[in-house]
C-alpha cells in the first residue's frame, strides 16, 4: 500500500477524509472499501482520540488500504509520539504562528539527529520491538509524513520560512481559520483567501514541498488543485452522514413530511 508520502512524491493526487467526531473502526473501513480515498486524517485538535481507539483506528485504515495521519495541537511533545507510536503515518499540527515553533513541532517528530523524538520500539511503528533501533530511527526520519497546518495570519506570512524547514513535508491549508483570521469568515473565494493561497503554494513550490488542503465544495477542490494542491481533503466522517441522510431523504421526499 502507497503511503501518501509516496503517492505525493509521484506527483499524484491524493483524496483524504477527515474523521474524529463519530469516529469508528467500522466507519472507517466502509470508507476503505468503498473506494476512491486513499487516506484518513484523524482530527485530534477538536476531539480527543484514546490510544487505544487510536490503534484500532490507524489499523482499520491499514487493512482497508488506506495511509492516515494525525492532526494535534503543538504544545505536547509526546502527544507526536503517542501518535506515530499507535500506527499513525504522519503528524500534522494545528494552530502553528511562526517558523520557530514549525521548527520545535519537526524536532518533535524526528528522532536525532535531526530532533529530539523519544525513542521506544514498543509501538506499532517499529513491529513491537522486533525492528532493531537504529533501524527504526533511520527508517521513521525518512518516512514519517509531517505537515504544518497554515491557517494563522503570522503562518502565512512566514510560510516560506516554515517550507523551508527540513522535515516539513508539506503544508496544509486551513480555509475556515484562515478565513476567519483574514476577517472574511467563511468567504474561501474572497481576493484576501486566494491571496493567501498563492503566497503559500509559490512558498511550496520554491522549496519543493506539498501542497495540502480542505476543499469545502467542488470548485473550491479545482481552484486549489489548478494552485498545485495535490492531498485534497473534500470531506468529513459528520458530512459523509449528513448527505447520506439527506440523499435518503431526497430519495423517499413522500415518505418524509415536508420542512
Amino acid at each position: 500500500m502507497p503511503t501518501l508520502k509516496e503517492r505525493l512524491d509521484r506527483g499524484e493526487t491524493a483524496i483524504i477524509l477527515a474523521a474524529g467526531r463519530i469516529y469508528h473502526h467500522n466507519i472507517l473501513q466502509i470508507v476503505g472499501m468503498t473506494g476512491g480515498f486513499h487516506g484518513v486524517w484523524f482530527d485530534m485538535e477538536h476531539v480527543g482520540l484514546t490510544t487505544e481507539q487510536l490503534e484500532v483506528a490507524t489499523l482499520a485504515c491499514r487493512a482497508s488500504g488506506m495511509d492516515s495521519f494525525c492532526r494535534v495541537a503543538p504544545t505536547d511533545y509526546a502527544t507526536v509520539t503517542r501518535c506515530f507510536e499507535a500506527g499513525a503515518g504522519g503528524i500534522m499540527a494545528a494552530q502553528i504562528f511562526s517558523a520557530k515553533q514549525a521548527e520545535e513541532f519537526v524536532q518533535w517528530a524526528k528522532f536525532a539527529p535531526r530532533g529530539w523524538r523519544g525513542l521506544n520500539t514498543g509501538g506499532v511503528d517499529a513491529r513491537f520491538t522486533t525492528m532493531p533501533a537504529a533501524e527504526f530511527t533511520k527508517k521513521a526520519n525518512a518516512e514519517t509524513f509531517t505537515l504544518i497546518q497554515i491557517e494563522t495570519l503570522p503562518a502565512v506570512e512566514e510560510c516560506e520560512a516554515i517550507a523551508a524547514i527540513d522535515g516539513v513535508d508539506a503544508l496544509f491549508i486551513g480555509p475556515a481559520d484562515l478565513s476567519q483570521s483574514l476577517g472574511v469568515t467563511g468567504d474561501f473565494f474572497n481576493e484576501k483567501c486566494i491571496a493567501a493561497i498563492d503566497k503559500i503554494s509559490a512558498a511550496c513550490k520554491k522549496h519543493k514541498k506539498h501542497l495540502a488542503a480542505v476543499a469545502f465544495n467542488p470548485a473550491h477542490a479545482k481552484m486549489l488543485h489548478e494552485k498545485g494542491c495535490r492531498l485534497i481533503s473534500p470531506t468529513t466522517d459528520v458530512r459523509v452522514v449528513v448527505a447520506g441522510l439527506n440523499a435518503v431523504r431526497k430519495d423517499f421526499a413522500e415518505f418524509f413530511p415536508a420542512g
